[in-house]
């Protein structure tokens, strides 16, 4: 059941990780990491959003996150999180996307939170640099100081110039059922070192996925 007071709220924009599996990442797919357990970063940016008349274009939220087995069939465990929203926020709206996103508000978010269940080690504000480009050759993350991952779009020696590697109707959408093809990438850098989570690799999977979510009566 939602928190008392809820507004109603809609966000669209767009998902990525960068994550410790082999491309491409097999928990999209439902199935269990590639080593067993799965660490990454991951950023949500919010390209429109209202939570009642409070406007959250523009915003951003990223996690560092970790995991073993398979989330899908719920026989994961040590799930951990440690959650970042953008200082930009005005206290209402970071009050606002904190409703959202521990899935206080409904929605895709609670469900997904219910199913994934993490430990939250860390929630704060802080600096988020993102950067994705026009055509989705290129999506990059920034966390001062926690992480960062550097992605280019999955190519090779047969893929058309400018086209990109996508998958329609994933069964394992991080951003939920019926949303836009995921785009997948190759991380040329991806790093973290805050609350726990410590990594430093390059050539894994990512993927970026558009999300359009409505709450707290719809996912």
């Amino acid at each position: 059941m939602n928190a008392p007071g809820v507004a109603q709220w809609h966000l669209t924009g767009v998902w990525f990780d960068a994550c410790k599996c082999a491309i491409p990442c097999p928990c999209s797919f439902a199935q269990p990491p590639t080593y067993g357990d799965c660490d990454g970063v991951l950023l949500w940016h919010i390209r429109a959003g209202n939570y009642g008349d409070l406007e959250l274009d523009g915003l951003n939220v990223a996690m560092l996150a970790s995991f073993t087995g398979n989330i899908w069939t719920r026989e994961h465990h040590d799930a951990r999180a440690a959650v970042f929203f953008d200082e930009r926020a005005g206290e209402a709206q970071c009050a606002a996307l904190r409703a959202i996103f521990t899935g206080r508000a409904g929605g895709w978010p609670q469900q997904f939170g219910e199913l994934f269940g993490p430990e939250i080690v860390a929630a704060e504000t802080s600096p988020i640099e993102v950067a994705i480009a026009d055509d989705l050759s290129a999506w990059r993350v920034r966390i001062p100081g926690c992480a960062e991952a550097v992605v280019t779009a999955l190519t090779g020696p047969t893929s058309a110039e400018g086209a990109r590697v996508q998958v329609h109707n994933l069964p394992g959408a991080e951003v939920g059922p019926g949303q836009p093809p995921a785009t997948w990438g190759r991380a040329t850098s991806d790093r973290a070192d805050a609350y726990g989570f410590s990594w430093e690799r390059v050539g894994n999977s990512s993927k970026l996925i558009p999300f359009d979510w409505t709450g707290p009566d719809a996912a």
